[in-house]
């Protein structure tokens, strides 16, 4: 082997193995860093996160500034969007329109700088990472069988990932075509290496699944295996940053909900 050739080959970049997949932080601290901690205990190689780092939570800049530092992969979400004026506010509900005014109104340049450099979609992986969806990556909500299938149709790759809904959950197509979907609760540990796939680790900093501790997944590409975590963390201090911000009380409450 020449020299040329090794240095060609020790530069290539070594796919990771174990990745936390995690999205939807929302500008909420406390639940982004017991997310973190909980990853940096499985001793990952890496952390990918699927965008909508800010938008109702009151930390916009530290957990873009935390992002920054820990994701090796991360993608611009529709609140994130709004915030460097790439989507018009026009089609936000109420209270997230106000939360995304606010968000605007105090970001720092920094934050900004790094989310104007993010995609929405990223299919440069073992898997296709969409903000939303393959077909929408701003947009969809992938909470159905029927839009899932649709979805598998429209991407390359065998398995995607994606957030947006705040919901944990999974849909796989077997062999014969048919689609089924579930919740994906904490515990739930399923085998990706046969069919076609698209799971969403559900919502840091807001979920929507009944379930109000922080969501993420890992996944063991040695294997394809999925594992959906929940993480413990002060929904008070969270919720207490955003009544001081001024922000709309609603966005505080549905946080000890999970809704």
């Amino acid at each position: 082997m020449s020299l040329h050739s090794q240095d060609t080959l020790e530069s290539t970049p070594v796919p990771p193995v174990r990745v936390a997949i995690l999205s939807d932080v929302h500008g909420n601290l406390p639940a982004f860093q017991a997310v973190l901690a909980d990853v940096r205990n499985e001793g990952v190689d890496s952390i990918w996160c699927l965008g909508d780092l800010v938008g109702y939570g009151a930390h916009p800049d530290e957990c873009v500034a935390l992002a920054k530092e820990a994701c090796g992969v991360c993608l611009i979400g529709n609140h994130d969007l709004v915030v460097v004026d790439k989507l018009d506010i026009d089609e936000f509900s109420m209270n997230a329109a106000i939360a995304a005014t606010w968000t605007k109104e105090h970001v720092a340049a920094e934050t900004v700088e790094f989310l104007n450099g993010l995609e929405s979609r990223d299919e440069n992986h073992q898997l296709g990472l969409y903000h939303a969806s393959p077909r929408d990556p701003v947009w969809e909500y992938i909470l159905s069988a029927t839009a899932a299938k649709e979805c598998m149709d429209a991407m390359s790759p065998r398995v995607g990932a994606v957030g947006h809904s705040h919901v944990a959950l999974y849909f796989s197509r077997s062999g014969d075509g048919a689609v089924a979907g579930d919740p994906a609760p904490c515990g739930t540990e399923l085998d990706l290496s046969d069919g076609d796939w698209i799971v969403n680790p559900g919502g840091v900093g807001q979920p929507r699944d009944g379930d109000p501790r922080a969501a993420w997944m890992l996944l063991d590409f040695s294997t394809w295996k999925a594992s959906w975590r929940r993480v413990e963390y002060p929904i008070d201090v969270a919720a207490r940053a955003i009544q001081d911000a001024g922000l709309p009380h609603a966005l505080s409450d549905r946080l000890y909900l999970g809704q």
